[in-house]
């Protein structure tokens, strides 16, 4: 068979509600924050993050955790072909937060949950064959049922030519040797414990663990006598964790000092929440292994990797993309509290996002003032025309990837809530409708807080009527509320699209546009998107993507507005735009809903007929769109 996975991993599978507030007990954390959770899970999505072809196998609940956990992993990037859903119990839940640099408390509901129901009938060899190699942990060690389904999946693995791995992922509260309240210790000894891991040591080609994992795994807490009896019932590469000192690998004998293993180089930085850092470690270290390295730069991947999650808040969104490991270990620690390297930090952001969005193709009906300036207009009607809008915007997309919407919360909050899980790219308004110096709209609060209640697919779009030659208070205030909103806007893990039209305030040249945008990035603005009106020459296009690109080479790309223009003008201004590959597609309003809304408010048009001209428009400007990219018509609108 064909290999066509790089690992899979196997165990457990959570969700993790991880406290927001720092430097309290759990006790006293009031909001949290939902990630993926579970060693295994970790690492499956750590390991594709850094470009290897991952699974997992384990059991998730048939309710919205569970979909959560499928959903999040195939955003990841892994493949869920293993991940199945039992429908009789609940997926596993964890409560977690960060007290000190001590004391990280964590509360594991685990009771009959999903990923400890995984039996050997989930097993399947076509599947576990897949893998070059099969990666398994402690706790699914710890029951006679997940036993024998991971005994079954090494049995495979090791017959189909795969390599093995275990990360001793010692929880005695899992293993039943420490209490509820135990959830963060990390080693009770037990003999019971360690005549069970070493029963199954023989079977594996490498495995990981800390000092005490290997203490429960050896049956000693001298780590050299332990890490020797581990050696007598395993040839595997042997690599032990030492926190900051870093980490050694043995491939053959033990010597008398850890000082005398391979090691990797370690990073002076910042210890800020040690949770999850192991499940980042191992995916740096599983990297290395599976494309051949000598163990001391896979051990400087690991080390790297299990940098950024101890600086980092939660395990998998810490995680490093390849391209960020590769930046880090070229450039090195300017700032050993990793969150707070603002260089750092964005390539973490734009290297992470989620979502194929190569075309946007999207209807525009974000419009307040506009559609409130119409005969028979009122709030309740304005609100009924943005659903017919939205209906017209899922008849052309018909479920398919590549189309969005933008959409207020204020006259379209109903549209808005059904575009919700619809496949959509989903961006929202926060500009007060024509205001100059830019002010926002009243629901996001002055402290920007109303952002906390948006979806996490919701797209912040500020629109700023900016010129580079504004005068300096204007200039001034208009660039500290777009930059207070960017970050918040980070802050609350939601992109972001910066659309600027310096024609509509003075007289705008072939570079003004790029003199715009290289001034918001030199107040540390790095939108997610740029939305900028349709530029009549090459050089206008050249000028602005190139600033992009000097300053951000992993920005999602540009949109083109419409600005109310005819079918003909914009197919002019998409032909010379779409010559461009960082401007991804367009974002039409007026061009599409004009003359409908005009009509409907004023009673000359129904409903079905409103949804049909606007999707007979859309559909045409979308195959405008994809003629002037050159995308094949079986793909298009």
């Amino acid at each position: 068979m064909v290999k066509d996975l790089d690992l899979i991993t196997i165990g457990r599978s959570s969700v993790d509600l991880y406290g927001a507030q720092v430097g309290g007990r759990l006790e006293d954390m009031r909001t949290f924050e939902k990630y993926l959770g579970g060693s295994p899970t970790n690492m499956a999505a750590g390991t594709a993050r850094l470009g290897l072809k991952s699974a997992l196998l384990t059991r998730v609940g048939d309710e919205h955790m569970g979909r959560f956990i499928r959903e999040e992993l195939a955003r990841e990037g892994v493949d869920t072909t293993g991940v199945i859903t039992d429908p009789e119990r609940l997926t596993a839940l964890v409560l977690l937060g960060i007290r000190d640099q001590e004391s990280f408390p964590l509360i594991f509901y685990r009771e009959n949950c999903a990923d400890m129901a995984l039996s050997v009938e989930d097993v399947a060899e076509d599947f576990i064959s897949r893998a070059r190699a099969v990666v398994a942990t402690g706790t699914h060690l710890s029951h006679p049922r997940t036993e024998a389904a991971v005994l079954k999946a090494l049995e495979i693995a090791r017959s189909s030519g795969a390599q093995t791995a275990l990360d001793i992922d010692y929880r005695p509260n899992l293993w039943g040797v420490a209490g509820h309240g135990d959830g963060e210790s990390r080693f009770v000894a037990s003999e019971k414990v360690t005549t069970k891991l070493q029963s199954t040591l023989h079977l594996f080609d490498l495995i990981v663990g800390t000092e005490e994992e290997f203490h429960i795994a050896g049956g000693t807490t001298d780590t050299v006598a332990a890490l020797r009896a581990v050696r007598k019932v395993s040839a595997a590469t042997l690599v032990c964790k030492r926190g900051a000192a870093g980490a050694v690998a043995f491939e053959g004998g033990i010597p008398d000092s850890l000082d005398e293993g391979q090691a990797g180089p370690g990073f002076p930085i910042e210890v800020f929440n040690v949770l999850g850092a192991g499940d980042g470690f191992m995916s740096g270290l599983l990297k290395g292994w599976l494309d051949g390295e000598a163990w001391p730069r896979a051990l400087e991947y690991a080390n790297a990797c299990g940098a950024f999650a101890v600086s980092r808040h939660g395990c998998t969104p810490a995680y490093p993309s390849l391209t960020e490991l590769n930046f880090f270990l070229e450039r090195g620690v300017r700032e050993p509290a990793l969150r707070k390297d603002a260089a750092l930090e964005q390539v973490h952001w734009s290297t992470n996002r989620k979502g194929d969005w190569s075309t946007m193709r999207v209807f525009a009906f974000d419009h307040r003032m506009q559609m409130e300036e119409l005969p028979g207009a009122s709030p309740e009607r304005i609100g009924r025309f943005k659903e017919l809008c939205l209906d017209a915007c899922l008849d052309v997309a018909d479920g398919r990837l590549g189309y969005g919407l933008l959409c207020d919360g204020r006259l379209g909050r109903e549209a808005l809530y059904r575009a919700a899980g619809q496949r959509l790219w989903i961006g929202r308004p926060v500009e007060w409708p024509g205001s100059r110096p830019l002010t926002l709209e009243p629901e996001l609060g002055p402290d920007f807080g109303g952002l906390s209640e948006w979806p996490s697919d919701h797209v912040v779009k500020c629109l700023c009527f900016y010129h580079p030659d504004d005068d300096a208070e204007t200039r001034a205030s208009q660039e500290d509320t777009v930059r207070r909103l960017f970050h918040a806007a980070r802050r609350n893990r939601l992109e972001f699209l910066l659309e600027v039209i310096p024609s509509k305030v003075a007289e705008a040249s072939a570079d003004t546009t790029a003199r715009v945008i290289e001034r918001f990035y030199e107040i540390g603005v790095y939108p997610d998107w740029w939305k900028l009106e349709p530029m009549r020459s090459d050089a206008a296009w050249r000028a602005a993507c190139a600033a992009i690109e000097r300053h951000d080479r992993h920005t999602r790309g540009i949109v083109v507005l419409g600005l109310a223009a005819d079918e003909a003008a914009l197919a002019e201004s998409f032909r010379i735009a779409a010559r461009f590959p960082l401007v991804k597609g367009f974002a039409v309003g007026r061009t599409i809903f004009g003359a409908p809304a005009e009509a409907w408010m004023s009673g000359e048009m129904s409903d079905a007929e409103a949804v049909r001209k606007m999707s007979d428009t859309y559909a045409r400007l979308c195959r405008t769109w994809d003629e002037a990219r050159g995308i094949e018509r079986e793909d298009a609108a």
